[in-house]
């Protein structure tokens, strides 16, 4: 007996060859049926991408573009309901956000959910888990997969019955008839009934207002392990016949090596010594052989003359880069504009230029890099922590010249990652050493070696002008960005005239994605000289902004976080400030209030009091929410007030946390959240955009504690000096 499929859905299913040994184009039914155990597979089909894969006369793993992502979803005999996802769990909870959106629609408890996610050999082609689009973009996908396995099975049940679907409803994992009360379980259903359904366009979704499971606070799936120990993370995992392995660091960036005596290190027991062009590195039985025989190499370096930090903004406002190397595929943008900047400067009652600085900064993740890699039977699988684990297969694939098909990447749920962990740099690494060793091998980076070699969030100077009307109307913004970047470079704020560009520049140091990306740089510059005008024009900061506001959402978290934290502008008590900062991004609105104190003798800053409002559409998970909310803010502190990489000839300085100030528990303030829960719009997502006030509205309120306006980020790594 054959299964015959629609060719588009064929064409669509095809990127998702199950554990390769599926081809969809021509299947015995049968053997789909023992792959899958059983059970119902619901599969999302875009016509669209069919059609382009049709053109293109792809086939399996053609899924490459972020429009194709497609979810499935297997209800079991048993009644579990396994999910499929390229979306990868690195500390934001979307295993539990996610989770609670299918059993909302399936109608099933949590507990009964497992997620299968970041397997590129059993998931759907998945761009990577960044920018805070798991919710809004996979929250949705899955819960319209949910919501046709629900009508799937109530069909499946009326069939059965020979009664009118209209008749029953779907509750609790069972499928009931409203009149008799008869019921039949999902597993049930499951055994009797195989199919596949198609998610249709039209496909029902349950609204927010009726939500039952999602929309409610939710315990973190598999939690337990996460506290006592039993999850393991990539740096746990073993293979049969693993060694370790270590990479021979260059002297300094951009470094070629000239020559390598490897005759001390191969003298070790076990110990293996690989070289590739300028990539070294040692296997061996145990971690500490392999340091010790990366350290019995001797090796001579060629490193290029470099700048140190003391340099850094004037490099960056140089004659900006016009190929891209200032961050890879960054191009120059054509500034947005409107009215005319010159004519509104030269007729403004009140008129402001300053620049704005920040540093580069480390992601200083709880969880190194690390990676294992096996080779067998010509096919490599790597587990590694990874936000893009497509991504690094293919990176994978590239760098040994196989099929993306002979690579596998799994990502075991990870120890944060805030943007750091886009690339496959130990995935690389533990390849080309298994390969070399010819059995499996792990890395792992030190401390020091994730300070050296990761990428850094990128510094940037912003410089802007600015001019208002003597009743407090924003009528000139002149605002530019070298090198940071243009996430959330707009004005949230009604200017009439306005010049807004980003300028991409030569970095000296590595520098990737970070939490927020640029809308923290963007954020600080914006919200601190909003503030200095509001001073300038002798207004309210509070009452400035809102002046300059007609988005009716942001408004609203302004006047949460303002009411909660009972606003009043300007010195709380002497030595003591307020400071409020407020903006838009990625679909998140949000609002902090800031309370922060000086030491008279020490001039130690310390942050006494945070409020922050928060409004993302509807929300899922109420307790998730708020700890990505609270962690955003604690995360934020560092950057506010004191973390900074420094760089000279080619080498950090500061690569150990003795030497670079990450928050501590004597650095936290009060911390009080304000979900502003709108159940009338679409969930957004939230692992970014809280961060992006906190910088602003420190400064804002060390201004009015202190008379001191700091325009650069770190505010104050050694205390505040007395003047600026």
């Amino acid at each position: 007996m054959r299964l015959e499929v629609d060719p588009g859905l064929a064409l669509e299913l095809a990127q998702h060859e199950i554990e390769g040994r599926l081809h969809w184009f021509d299947v015995d039914r049968r053997r789909f049926l023992q792959i899958l155990g059983g059970g119902i597979l619901v599969c999302a089909a875009s016509p669209a991408a069919a059609s382009r894969a049709q053109e293109s006369g792809r086939a399996r793993g053609a899924g490459d573009l972020p429009q194709t992502v497609d979810a499935w979803i297997h209800v079991g005999g048993n009644g579990r309901v396994t999910v499929f996802t390229g979306k990868v769990e690195m500390g934001q909870n979307i295993r539990t956000s996610l989770a609670q959106q299918v059993a909302e629609e399936l109608r099933v408890p949590v507990d009964s959910v497992e997620l299968v996610m970041g397997d590129t050999d059993r998931v759907p082609y998945d761009m990577g888990t960044f920018g805070s689009r798991t919710t809004p973009t996979m929250g949705p996908q899955l819960r319209r997969a949910a919501a046709q396995a629900r009508e799937a099975l109530i069909e499946t049940a009326a069939q059965r019955w020979k009664v009118d679907g209209g008749q029953l409803r779907a509750e609790g994992g069972r499928v009931v008839a409203a009149s008799s009360g008869r019921a039949v379980s999902y597993g049930e259903l499951a055994k009797d009934q195989k199919l596949v359904a198609i998610i249709s366009a039209d496909t029902s979704l349950t609204p927010a207002a009726q939500w039952k499971v999602a929309g409610r606070p939710q315990r973190k799936v598999g939690g337990r392990d996460f506290v006592t120990g039993r999850h393991e993370y990539t740096s746990d995992l073993s293979r049969p016949g693993m060694l370790h392995g270590k990479v021979l660091r260059p002297a300094g960036f951009r470094a070629s090596l000239v020559s390598l005596d490897a005759v001390a290190a191969e003298k070790i027991r076990g110990v293996r010594v690989v070289r590739d062009g300028d990539f070294a590195g040692v296997v061996a039985p145990d971690p500490e052989t392999a340091s010790r025989a990366v350290e019995a190499l001797k090796m001579e370096w060629k490193v290029p003359p470099q700048p140190s930090d003391q340099e850094l903004w004037g490099l960056l406002t140089r004659e900006p880069a016009v190929d891209g190397s200032g961050r890879e595929g960054e191009r120059p943008r054509p500034a947005e504009t409107a009215g005319s900047v010159e004519h509104a400067l030269a007729s403004a009652d009140v008129k402001l230029d300053a620049a704005y600085r920040v540093a580069y900064i480390a992601h200083a993740p709880l969880e190194p890099r690390a990676a294992v890699a096996d080779w067998e039977a010509g096919k490599l699988t790597v587990w590694t922590g990874t936000q893009r684990p497509f991504a690094v297969r293919d990176d994978l694939a590239e760098t040994f010249r196989i099929g993306a098909d002979k690579v596998r990447v799994l990502v075991p749920d990870t120890g944060s990652a805030y943007g750091g962990k886009h690339t496959g740099d130990a995935a690389i690494e533990a390849a080309r050493l298994a390969k070399a060793a010819g059995a499996p091998v792990k890395v792992v980076w030190t401390r020091e070696e994730e300070f050296h070699w990761a990428y850094f969030r990128p510094a940037g100077v912003i410089r802007i002008q600015s001019g208002a009307t003597r009743d407090g109307t924003v009528t000139a913004w002149d605002f530019h960005n070298y090198n940071s970047g243009p996430a959330a470079i707009g004005t949230p704020y009604s200017v009439a005239n306005r010049r807004i560009q980003f300028h991409p520049a030569d970095s000296p140091l590595r520098q990737g994605s970070y939490r927020g990306l640029a809308a923290t740089a963007n954020h600080f510059a914006r919200e601190s000289h909003m503030d200095e005008l509001a001073h300038a024009s002798g207004m309210d900061p509070l009452e400035f902004r809102r002046k300059n506001l007609t988005d009716e959402r942001l408004k609203a978290v302004l006047q949460a976080a303002a009411e909660k934290f009972g606003w009043a502008g300007g010195k709380a008590a002497p030595g003591r400030g307020f400071g409020i900062a407020c903006g838009v991004e990625k679909g998140g609105y949000v609002a902090t209030c800031a309370e922060v104190e000086v030491d008279p003798a020490s001039r130690r800053v310390s942050i006494r009091r945070v409020v922050e409002a928060f409004e993302c559409g509807a929300v899922v998970n109420p307790d998730g929410l708020r700890n990505q909310i609270e962690g955003a803010i604690v995360q934020g502190i560092g950057g506010a007030l004191f973390e900074q990489i420094r760089f000279e000839k080619g080498k950090i300085t500061n690569p150990h946390f003795s030497q670079y100030r990450v928050p501590r528990f004597s650095d936290l303030p009060e911390i009080e959240v304000v979900l502003v829960d709108r159940r009338d719009l679409p969930s957004a997502g939230a692992g970014e955009t809280p961060i992006v006030g906190l910088a602003p509205a420190v400064g804002n309120a060390l201004f009015a504690a202190t008379g001191i306006r700091l325009r650069s980020l770190p505010l104050a790594p050694q205390g505040l000096a007395e003047k600026a």
